[in-house]
């Protein structure tokens, strides 16, 4: 049975309307997991899946204002596309492992003023087609899923390691 995922990639929408651009040639950052599968862009913050974490869906971010550069967003690419048609796009979503509720309300309203007709058109066509609704209480939803993330399935490169000056934990 085909995933939603294959579903989606089939649609061939633009992504960078969404902020999930597909890239061809990756330019890697330090932050991106070695067990990272690429699900699309929105300027250097890749979203991903990572394995052993099956569908569930990560933003990899170098210049987080986080505590952590690589994050849960969703526990499933459905979920993850749910998200994006509550929230017109990737970046509030990505954002909300920041961001206090109020500041992510005002941020969800600051993006509707100046999303464009094509930008609509694509959002009902990704519900459409895929046959999903817009997730309820997006921020609350998010917050839970990070709140309980255990990240030590999250395997980073040397570079990483280096980079950050942490000692890296030997596999037993």
């Amino acid at each position: 049975m085909e995933s939603l995922f294959e579903r989606y990639k089939k649609l061939n929408i633009n992504g960078s309307l969404i902020g999930l651009e597909h890239i061809e040639d990756v330019c890697g950052y330090f932050c991106y997991p070695i067990n990272a599968k690429a699900i699309g862009f929105e300027g250097n913050i890749m979203y991903c899946f990572i394995e052993p974490y099956g569908d569930m869906v990560f933003a990899c971010n170098p210049d987080t204002c986080a505590d952590a550069f690589v994050y849960p967003l969703a526990k499933s690419f459905e979920d993850f596309m749910r998200l994006i048609i509550a929230c017109g796009s990737t970046n509030p979503i990505e954002q909300i492992v920041w961001m206090d509720k109020n500041k992510f309300i005002e941020h969800l309203k600051e993006e509707k003023a100046i999303r464009t007709e094509e930008q609509k058109a694509t959002i009902k066509y990704i519900e459409t087609e895929l046959g999903i609704a817009p997730m309820d209480n997006p921020y609350e939803y998010v917050k839970e899923i990070q709140a309980y993330f255990d990240n030590s399935g999250i395997e980073y490169s040397d570079e990483y390691y280096d980079i950050l000056g942490i000692e890296r934990e030997q596999k037993k």
